[in-house]
């Protein structure tokens, strides 16, 4: 029973993370982002929310795997990572949707990039799968830094 709170909790707590940003910051999508100059590449608005949620998923997979496994320094630190980016990953919709720094959200989605490396690293040294189940997170984000980056170019 307490793995299945675990899980419960784990997974919760990045669609939270995720719900608050997106509806803290929707708003801005039909009032500010929706007349942006955006490059070809932009997908549909529709697909951002499966696929984050898909992530966030993913997320809290991972965190379970390393929040289950043998207490020590290795888990604390990749603990540590992991809610360090999960901050980030909050701070860019703001900074982007919410303020419209998308020069500073672009600074700000590499050092989320950098800790989605890092979180990786250090989850791979508890649970391989943990590990890859963040791959998709970093190429969304891989992605989403080049859109970023072709947002702020082009506005």
């Amino acid at each position: 029973m307490k793995n299945v709170i675990r899980l419960i909790l784990s997974i919760a707590l990045p669609l939270l993370v995720g719900g608050v940003a997106g509806y803290a910051t929707s708003s801005n999508i039909s009032n500010w982002y929706v007349y942006l100059n955006k490059p070809s590449f932009n997908p549909p608005n529709e697909v951002f929310s499966p696929v984050w949620t898909a992530l966030y998923i993913l997320m809290g997979i991972s965190l379970y795997l390393i929040w289950k496994a043998e207490p020590g320094k290795i888990r604390s630190t990749a603990l540590t990572i992991f809610f360090l980016q999960l901050l980030l990953n909050f701070a860019w919709s703001f900074l982007f949707f919410y303020f419209h720094q998308t020069g500073l959200a672009l600074i700000e989605i590499v050092l989320l990039w950098i800790s989605i490396i890092f979180m990786i690293f250090w989850f791979h040294q508890i649970s391989k799968v943990a590990a890859w189940l963040q791959l998709p997170y970093l190429l969304w984000v891989s992605f989403a830094a080049c859109l970023n980056g072709a947002i702020w170019y082009m506005n």
